[in-house]
Formats: C-alpha cells, sequence, structure tokens
C-alpha cells in the first residue's frame, strides 16, 4: 500500500502495528504514573500536618512546666514568713506604744487573798495616768489619791469619812496629821509663796512617825531636776539610815521589831511602810511637772522641781478619840469644819495642829501615849471599807461605808 514499498511492505506492516502498542501502552504508564504521585504526595502533606499539630504539644509541655515552678517558690516562702512576722512583730509594738504615748502605768492585784484577780494586769486610769493601784476586791484599777486616808498634791486630804478638804498649813512648818495614844506622824511641808494669795502653795515633803518606842523618817530629797529612774526617797529608822536595793519588792525588816517592814512598790521613789497591826503606809516621791505649773499658776523654775510625797494611810488600832488634821476624819462622832458646797473647801487650824519640830508630840490637839490606849479602838480601817466614786481631778469625791 505504499509507494515505496508497495507489495513489500504491506505484508510487514502487521509487526509494526503490534510495536506501537507497546509504545501505546508505555504513555498510560507514565499517565497513571503521574496521578499517583499527585495523589500520594497531597496525602502525605495532610498527614505532615497532624506532625506539626502533635509537635506543638511537647513545646507547649516545656511552656506549662516553667509557670508551675515558679508559683511554686513563691508559694513555699510566703507560709513561713507569715507565721514568723505577726508573732514576732506586730504583737509586741502594739502594747508599748499605747504606754508610752499615753504615759500610762501598769498595776496588778498582789493580794494572793482573792485568787480570781491576783497577778491580773491593768492599766491606770487617765485622771491618774502614773499612780494608781488595783482595788483586788473589785479587780479594777483606782486611783491612790483618791481614796480615803490619802494626802497628795497642794496638799488635798481625803478623810475616813470620804470627804474631801484641802490643808494648806504653811511653807517650812510641821504640821500634826495624826494622834493617837500609840501613833503620832508630823508632816514638814515645802512651798513657795503666792503672791496673788495669803496663803501659800505647800506640798508635804517628809514624814515623822511615832509608834511604840520607835521613830520612824521617810522623806524626798531636795531635787532640782526629776528623773524617775533616779530614787529620790530618804528612809530611816530609830535615827539609822534603811538602805533597799533598787528593786520591785526588795523588802527591809527590821531586827529589833520584825512587824516593821518596808517594802519597794517599783524600783524607784515608792515604797510600802507597814508595822502590823497598827498602820501601813504608801509613799510616792513625785515632783511638780511644767504642766502643773502651768494649770495651778506655781511659777516653779527649773531650779527645784519641789519634790514632794504623795501619801495613801491605812489604820488599824485607832481609839475613838484620835486627832490631827487626817486623824480627826476617823474619830467617832466626828463632824467636818470645812466648808462643803465650794470647789476647794479648805480646813484651818494651823496653830490647833502645829508642831514644833518633826517628831515633837507638842501640837494642841496631841494624844500620843506610845502605847495602845484601853479605850475602845475602831475597826481595821482599810481602803475596802468605803466605796469611792468621784469626778475628774478628784473633786467631789463620796464615799460610803
Amino acid at each position: 500500500m505504499s509507494c515505496q514499498t508497495c507489495a513489500l511492505v504491506c505484508p510487514r506492516t502487521p509487526p509494526p502495528p503490534a510495536s506501537p502498542p507497546p509504545p501505546k501502552k508505555s504513555p498510560p504508564p507514565p499517565k497513571k504514573s503521574p496521578p499517583p504521585p499527585p495523589k500520594k504526595s497531597p496525602l502525605p502533606p495532610k498527614k505532615s500536618p497532624p506532625p506539626p499539630k502533635k509537635s506543638p504539644p511537647p513545646p507547649k509541655s516545656p511552656y506549662y512546666s516553667p509557670p508551675p515552678p515558679p508559683p511554686l517558690v513563691p508559694a513555699v516562702p510566703p507560709p513561713p514568713l507569715s507565721p514568723l512576722l505577726p508573732p514576732a512583730s506586730s504583737p509586741p509594738p502594739p502594747p508599748p506604744p499605747s504606754g508610752e504615748v499615753l504615759g500610762q502605768k501598769r498595776v496588778r492585784c498582789k493580794n494572793k487573798k482573792y485568787p480570781l484577780c491576783y497577778g491580773v494586769e491593768f492599766t491606770c486610769p487617765a485622771t491618774c495616768p502614773t499612780q494608781c493601784e488595783v482595788d483586788c476586791v473589785t479587780c479594777s484599777p483606782v486611783c491612790s489619791c483618791d481614796q480615803p486616808g490619802a494626802v497628795c498634791q497642794d496638799p488635798r486630804f481625803i478623810g475616813g469619812d470620804g470627804i474631801t478638804f484641802y490643808f494648806h498649813g504653811k511653807k517650812g512648818r510641821d504640821f500634826c496629821l495624826v494622834s493617837d495614844s500609840n501613833i503620832h506622824i508630823n508632816a514638814r511641808f515645802i512651798g513657795r509663796k503666792n503672791p496673788g494669795m495669803k496663803r501659800d502653795f505647800t506640798w508635804v515633803q517628809s514624814l515623822g512617825i511615832l509608834f511604840d518606842v520607835h521613830r520612824l523618817f521617810i522623806g524626798a530629797k531636795k531635787t532640782l531636776t526629776w528623773d524617775d529612774s533616779v530614787d529620790r526617797l530618804s528612809i530611816a529608822f530609830d535615827g539609822k539610815s534603811v538602805y533597799l536595793p533598787e528593786d520591785e519588792g526588795a523588802k527591809w525588816q527590821s531586827e529589833s521589831s520584825p512587824d516593821v517592814s518596808i517594802t519597794r512598790l517599783r524600783g524607784t521613789n515608792a515604797v510600802e511602810i507597814e508595822a502590823k497591826g497598827n498602820f501601813k503606809i504608801k509613799a510616792v516621791v513625785v515632783p511638780i511637772t511644767e504642766k502643773d505649773s502651768l494649770i495651778h499658776n506655781y511659777g516653779i523654775t527649773q531650779g527645784n522641781c519641789y519634790a514632794h510625797l504623795d501619801l495613801s494611810f491605812k489604820f488599824y488600832s485607832l481609839s475613838a478619840d484620835v486627832s490631827g488634821v487626817l486623824g480627826q476624819t476617823y474619830a467617832k462622832n466626828h463632824v467636818s469644819r470645812a466648808k462643803m458646797g465650794v470647789a476647794m473647801p479648805v480646813l484651818g487650824g494651823q496653830r490647833e495642829f502645829g508642831s514644833s519640830g518633826l517628831f515633837a508630840t507638842d501640837c494642841a490637839t496631841a494624844r500620843f501615849l506610845g502605847m495602845p490606849s484601853p479605850s475602845d479602838l475602831t475597826e481595821n480601817l482599810e481602803y475596802g471599807d468605803l466605796n469611792c466614786t468621784g469626778g475628774g481631778g478628784g473633786r467631789g469625791v463620796v464615799c460610803k461605808r
């Protein structure tokens, strides 16, 4: 059929057609081969994305792991710090500042006969921030100068009858405070002239106490500048000086008369003197402060702070005929001569109660014999026998038996 090979070529044509089929078959494979690669290639990428998805979790795990350590580390220290700080720093500071700022002292009941109150601590009232004691019966703090038997300040007395009055006396003179058959107490007054008034500004500087055959002296030393940490007490028994260690509770007891003792109420400037069955006296040395001077117009300078005694008396065996500025208020059928209903009820009697010396028994109303009187005795007169209330500054103190 071909122009070149006519007859010869026609019979050979069949083989060539056989050969072409293989090439025809060969192309299909390439056709089949291309589809698979693309189909397979997309599949791997589809599978490949999951691996990246899996790969992020590993980074997430390291990412989350670091955060836990930081919170755990700070969390551990805070717990120990928080318990340590409160007890060590916060509780202690509050009490000291309050006492320092207010200047109020703390006192305790020291009478073991009252177990429910014994050792309980109280803060002194604002009206007497530095001078108070605990009434163990009522278990409450009371101002020492607002109790019966008190002699304080520009001498303000609270008698055994509970009536408050003033006795100014005269500076540089001695006056009989109590005189009975077996106790006689004189007080020496110090002071300064009051240019605007007829009377002097006066305070009790020392006491001369006679009982049985004994003489006891207690006084405040002259002081230019006040320092409460320096003891300004002077004490002598039967002419011999008494030494007391400067520790609260330190006690001295007489060898010749064991019933006589002196005890420090605090480290300095406060003592309690007791003659069992006869009397108990609390004496505290205090100064006239600049504030006191401004309020009362004392005109006190820095050259002398007029250290003096604030006193509290208890008596255990007074007779019905007891006398003296304070003693008469314990007498039977006593009627106060002080003018009542005024801001400052004043009791006169400088001539009646004046003495020639600190241990003299020559005042007009002296009763001292040096032994107990056979006459009837008053009951034990202690602070607890009277219930007293009063306003600011101690004025208007009212007491009931």
